[in-house]
């Protein structure tokens, strides 16, 4: 959900901000690796055990961090679409602009899939149902629903809870409803899990987390995250199972590659830091580029930006010389935990979205299957050291 623009504009003149950003089409397209694959095939094997699947997209991208692969194996179960980390897309003074773009969503989703959808994320914005307008040939049942959450306020995660509460009530088990909770890397599953846990039962967290994807490597025991309620129909209770994070394949788009390495959703470091650190500034210019002042002068020279930030904040080598790889690592992290400002990468506007749907009915949006992946993969390395060897023989 990209955050409204701002004139970039300085005391000493106007500043002008690059209109493009130029991705080398021969960056790293592939973060599919073998625990994904495996996670996907013990997924679909306790499938007809599971009631329930929370979907977890990043709200910084949620476009991007769709994953087909999840949405074909997953298929035919009951789905809350979850939205992780809203606080981070937009400042607090945004709030207006931000329930639109929520909006946005909602409808998209209603339409792309003919399902009546609800948001329930404590605005009465948007209570009650909300009917897909062409119901018809493909519409299906009401089986999906769409939640925005904020780990650090319990009140998203109560009205989540509220949501599940409602499957598990309509859901006819003795042994309790089982949830599984699916996403990419690093949109926030595992940390979801807890915040269930912690606001559902008032305990401590039970899945491990941590800033780079990875940590979950394998399916987990499910664990309880609402108690039995006899009275409200809800046997046993409500357990999810935290999952390992899945990439998709290959990723068609540069761009997009940028977006899931700036969130965090491929290992740091498989896109190189710096190129991941100009792009954000790029994002940091079109918005704000003040949002940086107490570090440089607005700048477009990823170069100039990373020295000034390393003489800033210490990150220096051997005789005072800027390390930028170091502040590199440093004004990502700082952006992603929300302290180098709060906005999204998705352009999420009624155009884009139908554009977006179109592709989807019309079959231009490419998914590449995973033999496609790594012949693409093989040919973008042999790509890239013919050109390492190509500048060799020009140095």
């Amino acid at each position: 959900m990209a955050a409204p623009l701002k004139a970039a504009a300085t005391s000493a003149g106007s500043f002008v901000p690059r209109a493009v950003f130029e991705v080398s089409p021969s960056i790293t397209r592939s973060y599919f690796l073998g625990h994904h694959a495996s996670a996907l095939s013990s997924m679909r094997k306790i499938l007809s055990n599971i009631g329930l699947v929370l979907e977890c997209r990043d709200s910084r991208v949620p476009l991007t961090s769709t994953n087909p692969l999840l949405e074909t194996a997953l298929a035919g179960r009951d789905r809350i679409i979850v939205y992780t980390k809203s606080d981070l897309c937009a400042p607090a003074s945004a709030s207006r602009w931000m329930e639109k773009q929520k909006q946005l969503l909602i409808n998209y989703h209603s339409d792309r899939s003919g399902i009546i959808f609800e948001a329930d994320d404590g605005d009465d914005t948007y209570s009650g149902e909300r009917r897909n307008r062409n119901r018809g040939e493909g519409a299906g049942p009401d089986n999906t629903k769409v939640v925005f959450t904020d780990e650090r306020n319990p009140r998203t995660i109560q009205h989540l809870l509220n949501a599940i509460k409602t499957r598990a009530t309509a859901t006819d088990s003795l042994t309790g409803l089982r949830a599984l909770v699916v996403g990419m890397p690093n949109a926030g599953k595992s940390t979801l899990l807890n915040a269930l846990r912690r606001v559902g039962l008032s305990l401590p967290k039970a899945a491990r987390t941590g800033a780079q994807p990875g940590i979950t490597r394998k399916l987990g025991t499910p664990v309880r995250v609402i108690g039995e309620d006899s009275r409200a129909g809800i046997e046993q209770g409500v357990f999810v199972v935290d999952t390992p994070g899945v990439f998709v394949p290959y990723v068609g788009d540069a761009g997009a590659m940028l977006k899931l390495s700036l969130v965090g959703c491929v290992k740091d470091g498989l896109v190189p830091v710096e190129v991941v650190a100009d792009y954000l500034l790029f994002n940091l210019n079109l918005r704000d580029p003040s949002s940086y002042a107490a570090f440089s002068a607005p700048t477009n020279d990823i170069q100039e930006f990373l020295d000034a930030v390393a003489r800033r904040t210490g990150k220096l080598q051997k005789g005072g010389v800027p390390s930028r790889e170091q502040a590199a690592e440093w004004v990502v992290q700082q952006w992603r935990k929300g302290e180098l400002g709060r906005f999204g990468l998705d352009d999420v506007s009624e155009e884009s979205l139908k554009e977006k749907m179109r592709k989807e009915r019309t079959g231009e949006e490419e998914h590449v299957s995973l033999n496609q992946a790594r012949k693409r993969e093989k040919e973008a390395r042999k790509a890239r050291h013919a050109a390492k060897r190509q500048a060799a023989e020009g140095a």
